[in-house]
């Protein structure tokens, strides 16, 4: 059993490094330009809104995150038995940051389609215009950007969900919050 949950939380962190990077690329990559008035012109790019600066470095710091774990499975898979003593410890703090990524992943999205809302229905009462309905490709594709978001902060809250199992299937479930004894 234990190999099969690793071999599934690697699937879940690659599936999700993919996802994240398609996020920050969507974003980062996205512009569109158009003849506002004769001869001025506009250009829509991820830089003109601050939730949309975020959200690409966010992804792109949870994608660099994940790939850490991974990388981490793969020193502690060369030297199996070396770490006993700290791998509760790591197993703590691996929880406590896949916890961070999520909320923060998500927390990200959530204020890029707050933005998006915004540049969708405009403001009358802060005198905002709509922007989607002149920039319609470009708000096509940070809407599509943040669907993906939203799927890998699904994909790290199911990683998250293995991590906690991890750290606590080390405890007794008679006495609370004592290790198990071997």
């Amino acid at each position: 059993m234990e190999f099969g949950m690793a071999k599934g939380e690697v699937y879940l962190r690659v599936s999700g490094i993919i996802v994240l990077v398609l996020t920050a690329c969507l974003v980062a990559f996205d512009n569109q330009t158009k003849v506002i008035f004769l001869t001025i012109e506009k250009k829509a790019t991820y830089k003109d809104m601050n939730a949309l600066k975020i959200l690409v470095y966010v992804t792109s710091a949870a994608a660099g995150y994940n790939m850490l774990q991974l990388c981490k499975y793969f020193v502690l898979a060369y030297s199996w038995g070396k770490f006993k003593g700290s791998y509760i410890y790591m197993a703590w703090i691996s929880l406590l940051l896949d916890q961070v990524a999520v909320y923060i992943t998500f927390a990200a999205n959530s204020a890029a389609v707050e933005a998006s809302v915004l540049a969708i229905t405009g403001s009358e009462t802060f005198e905002w215009m709509k922007v989607c309905n002149r920039f319609t490709r470009f708000c096509f594709q940070i809407g599509g950007a943040v669907l993906f978001g939203y799927v890998a902060s699904i994909i790290m809250a199911l990683i998250s969900t293995i991590s906690t199992y991890k750290v606590f299937r080390m405890y007794s479930p008679k006495c609370f919050l004592r290790l198990k004894t071997r």
